[in-house]
C-alpha cells in the first residue's frame, strides 16, 4: 500500500477509527487577548478570534490541542485551518497570509501524527480542514434580489485550491471539505481538490461532510443526506458523513441513511449535545460515548469524532468505548443513474 487511501481503508477494515474532536472551543479556554493571536504581525485589523493564525504567531496552541487528541487515541488529526482561506481571512485583512497559515498548521498536525506512529507503529493520518466559508453559491443575501450572489462557482473554486495547494505542501493525506451547509460550495471544493491532485499526478482523497440545518435532515441549501451523496459521489471520497449540526442523537436517523447507501467509508464527528442558553455544551463524555458508540454496535459508521463542545476526554471515552467492536462493512450498491434535486432521485432500470 502506497497511498493514503489505501491505508486508511486497510485500518477501517479492522476497527472503528477515531478523529479529533473541536478546536475552536479547545481554543477558548486559552483564554488568550488580542496580542496574543496578533503576535508580532501588524496587520491593521484586530485578530481576536482568528483561530487560524494562530499556527503562526502562537503555534504552541494548536500544537497542544492536536496533541491531546492523539493521547486520547485520536487515528486522523485535522489541521486548525477551517477559516484558513482568501474569503474568511479577509475579515482579518490576513489575505496575503493564507498560504503561510495553511502550510504552518499542516506541518504541526504531520509532524505529531508522524511522531506518534512512530512511537507505536500505528498509522495516523492528517485531514486538512476546509470550512464552507461565510458566502454561499446557492443562496442570495439579498432577500429583494434572490438572483444575487456575491461570489460566483469560478472564483470560489480558485479559493479553494489556494488553500488546498498549501494544505499538501505542508503534508496532509486528505481534503476535509467539512460542515458543508451549501451544496454547490462543496462541489467547488471538490472540482479544486480534484484540479490539485491532477497538478500532483496522484490520488488527493476527499473527505466530505455534511451539515444539517433543521430535524428534518437538510442542509441550509435544501439537500437531504441521501441527496448530497448522489450529487457528490462522484468525486470518490474516502469518506463521507456528518458533522456539527446537532447532537448525536439528533443524528441517529441520518447516520442510518447514509450507512445504508454510501459504498465508502463512514465518518461522523456530531456536537457534544446541544448548547444551552449561553452557548456551551453541557453534554459529558461518557453521554456522547454510549450515544456514537450505539451507531457503531449497529455496525453503521468507520470513523467517529467529535465537533463543537467536544474535548479530549470526549475523545478518550469514544475510543474506549468501541475498542473492540466491529466496523461497518461497507456495502456493494446496485450500478444505478442517480440523480439528486434537494430530494434523490433514482432512475429505474
Amino acid at each position: 500500500m502506497t497511498n493514503a487511501r489505501e491505508r486508511l481503508n486497510a485500518e477501517a477494515a479492522q476497527r472503528v477509527l477515531i478523529t479529533d474532536g473541536a478546536f475552536g472551543t479547545e481554543i477558548q479556554n486559552w483564554k488568550l487577548s488580542e496580542a496574543d493571536y496578533a503576535g508580532a504581525l501588524t496587520l491593521g485589523h484586530d485578530q481576536k478570534g482568528n483561530n487560524d493564525i494562530l499556527a503562526i504567531t502562537k503555534p504552541e496552541v494548536p500544537e497542544t490541542i492536536t496533541r491531546a487528541y492523539l493521547d486520547a487515541g485520536s487515528d486522523i488529526v485535522s489541521t486548525n485551518t477551517f477559516s484558513a482561506n482568501l474569503i474568511s481571512q479577509a475579515d482579518y485583512g490576513a489575505e496575503a497570509l493564507v498560504a503561510d497559515i495553511n502550510i504552518e498548521s499542516a506541518k504541526i498536525a504531520r509532524r505529531l501524527a508522524d511522531d506518534y506512529a512512530a512511537r507505536d507503529g500505528r498509522p495516523r493520518f492528517v485531514a486538512g480542514a476546509i470550512g464552507p466559508t461565510n458566502k454561499t453559491l446557492s443562496l442570495s443575501p439579498d432577500v429583494n434580489d434572490p438572483g444575487y450572489r456575491e461570489i460566483d462557482f469560478d472564483y470560489l473554486k480558485g479559493v479553494y485550491r489556494e488553500q488546498i495547494d498549501a494544505l499538501v505542501v505542508g503534508g496532509i493525506d486528505f481534503v476535509l471539505i467539512e460542515t458543508v451547509f451549501d451544496t454547490l460550495n462543496a462541489k467547488a471544493g471538490v472540482l479544486a481538490a480534484i484540479e490539485a491532485g491532477q497538478a500532483l499526478g496522484r490520488d488527493l482523497p476527499i473527505m466530505l461532510s455534511m451539515t444539517l440545518t433543521d430535524l428534518s435532515g437538510r442542509n441550509l441549501s435544501g439537500h437531504t443526506v441521501e441527496a448530497f451523496w448522489h450529487a457528490i459521489r462522484h468525486a470518490k471520497p474516502v469518506t463521507i458523513g456528518l458533522n456539527c449540526s446537532f447532537g448525536a442523537e439528533q443524528l441517529r436517523p441520518h447516520v442510518k441513511t447514509l450507512s445504508e447507501i454510501c459504498d465508502t467509508l463512514i465518518m461522523v464527528y456530531p456536537n457534544a449535545g446541544l448548547p444551552n442558553e449561553l452557548g456551551a455544551y453541557d453534554e459529558a463524555p461518557a453521554t456522547t460515548a454510549a450515544l456514537v458508540g450505539d451507531w457503531a454496535d449497529h455496525g453503521q459508521v468507520n470513523v467517529l469524532g467529535g465537533c463543537c463542545g467536544s474535548t479530549p476526554a470526549h475523545i478518550k471515552a469514544m475510543a474506549e468505548r468501541v475498542r473492540g467492536v466491529a466496523p461497518r462493512k461497507v456495502p456493494n450498491v446496485p450500478v444505478q443513474t442517480r440523480l439528486a434535486g434537494l430530494e434523490p432521485f433514482t432512475m429505474a432500470a
